[in-house]
């Protein structure tokens, strides 16, 4: 309402207790109102004795305020006759008003929005925090079981004199060190034979697949894509404007008879052949070299993603495929997010010869190398010998975990879900009544703060029964009666009977 002075200013409130100074706070709930249009271009402001009395606070403090907006344009001083909100503000508020149209964005920034939103819209950002009350979701480690004494004392032996090595911006492939404890690492592990110059440090696989997305790929281009299969690295390839070929899983992995018959000529495979994920199934020997000879025959590429290799409860793990290649075309990516820790945002790809400058160049302009310091203390906890000691500790609890899961899950489920132990990684598949709509299911149970995914969502083209993914790997055992009661009571509120 306007008096004779000008326009009161109302919606004031300043904080006295507040560290921030009484200026400040004017100033910026001003500012604001002549943003948003609350106070219009050509608006007279009460006199600063009238505005002193109705906030309650000295000229002085009144004039900081009023200078610094001036200063900015918000406020223009008439001579005699007080001050005037700016004339370029006028019209504000109903521009304000105004339906507001979404950005203008590249195409590639829709496909990934679009497609990651189709995917991900029912799923809660808490769920993703590792004490989330109910949450099954895969791919967490045990956060609870992390050697943090042993990690503490090697990443303090690199603070106590930080040097240009830890605090500069790091070699571009990354850290030396890491590369040549990765190269010893895979040839026990994985019978993989290169040199640290063929391995590229990056921030987590899901960033090897974007970059190897941009190295290998064209809009077009048509990629082999297993499905069910890895969510992420397909809207990566998507978004990169290629064609997928979504090919099925059965008990030896990708169907590669289904992919010469359907697209021979494709760019490029993607592949998780030590663990299919999600189903889980390990490809044969027979399937591994089928794959192998398409590429070298079509010259087509291969991503191994070689996903939870290390997590193999029965049996012992096939050869990586990237230690069967006699053409060079397969590019095997590794993580640490799940055997150490996910924040810690280390991964890295083992290249073909001829790749490595070429992924390089493309990483110079994307990307720096993650964090030196944590590279540093990665490649310590390696050489040391602490990783191996606790992927050993890992796969003991990790299976005794699962097997608690199962157990409580059958006693307390087993009318409803079907769940039987997997032979590696971090999750299981809760098997549905075939009429069920999981992926209506896994929205309805997250509002209700139960949080797992459907296995449709991993679905491309080929459909399979419905069913849940369960994650054990952080979930203690002490917790699982806790958790299955309350996923019980979440089914029961939906009216699901079990």
């Amino acid at each position: 309402m306007k008096t004779p002075g000008g326009m009161l200013l109302t919606g004031i409130e300043l904080d006295r207790s507040s560290p921030v100074p009484l200026y400040r706070q004017l100033y910026l709930q001003v500012r604001k109102q002549i943003l948003s249009g609350r106070l219009p271009g050509g608006t007279r402001l009460p006199s600063t004795r009238t505005l002193c009395k109705e906030l309650g606070l000295s000229r002085i403090t009144l004039l900081n305020a009023f200078d610094q907006l001036t200063s900015e344009g918000f406020l223009a001083s008439r001579t005699g006759a007080g001050s005037y909100v700016g004339n370029e503000w006028e019209g504000r508020k109903a521009a304000a008003d105004k339906p507001r149209k979404p950005p203008r964005l590249s195409s590639m920034s829709q496909a990934v929005h679009s497609l990651r939103s189709d995917l991900f819209s029912g799923m809660s950002y808490s769920a993703w925090a590792p004490d989330c009350p109910t949450s099954f979701l895969p791919s967490h480690p045990a956060y609870d079981a992390f050697p943090m004494p042993a990690w503490k004392r090697l990443i303090n032996r690199h603070l106590r004199k930080p040097g240009k090595a830890e605090l500069g911006y790091g070699e571009l492939k990354g850290l030396l060190r890491l590369r040549e404890a990765i190269v010893e690492y895979v040839a026990d592990a994985r019978g993989i034979e290169c040199s640290a110059d063929q391995v590229v440090i990056t921030s987590g696989a899901q960033q090897a697949f974007n970059l190897l997305g941009m190295l290998l790929l064209n809009p077009g281009d048509s990629v082999w894509m297993e499905d069910p299969g890895h969510i992420a690295a397909r809207i990566a390839f998507q978004a990169q404007g290629c064609q997928l070929v979504p090919l099925p899983i059965d008990d030896q992995g990708l169907d590669v008879q289904q992919g010469l018959r359907e697209c021979p000529e494709a760019r490029l495979a993607f592949t998780t052949p030590a663990r299919q994920h999600p189903l889980g199934t390990t490809m044969s020997y027979a399937r591994r070299q089928e794959l192998i000879d398409w590429a070298g025959r079509y010259q087509g590429w291969i991503i191994e993603d070689d996903c939870d290799s290390e997590f193999r409860y029965v049996g012992r793990p096939q050869p990586a495929l990237y230690a069967m290649d006699q053409w060079d075309k397969v590019i095997h990516v590794g993580t640490f997010s799940k055997v150490l820790y996910p924040s810690l945002r280390l991964g890295y790809v083992i290249l073909p010869e001829d790749l490595v400058e070429p992924f390089c160049a493309i990483r110079a302009v994307m990307d720096r190398s993650p964090s030196t310091l944590h590279q540093a203390t990665t490649a310590d906890f390696m050489l040391d010998g602490h990783f191996l000691g606790h992927i050993r500790r890992m796969r003991n609890l990790y299976q005794a975990r699962q097997a608690c899961l199962v157990e409580v899950l059958q006693r307390h489920l087993g009318g409803f879900l079907t769940v039987n132990a997997v032979e590696a990684g971090l999750h299981l598949i809760g098997w549905l009544p075939e009429a069920t709509d999981d992926a209506a299911l896994a929205r309805s149970l997250a509002d209700h703060q139960v949080y797992t995914y459907a296995l449709r969502d991993y679905c491309i083209r080929h459909q399979m029964p419905p069913g849940l993914l369960l994650g054990f790997a952080a979930m203690p055992e002490t917790q699982a009666e806790q958790r299955v009661q309350e996923f019980a009571r979440g089914l029961s509120a939906l009216g699901v009977r079990i």
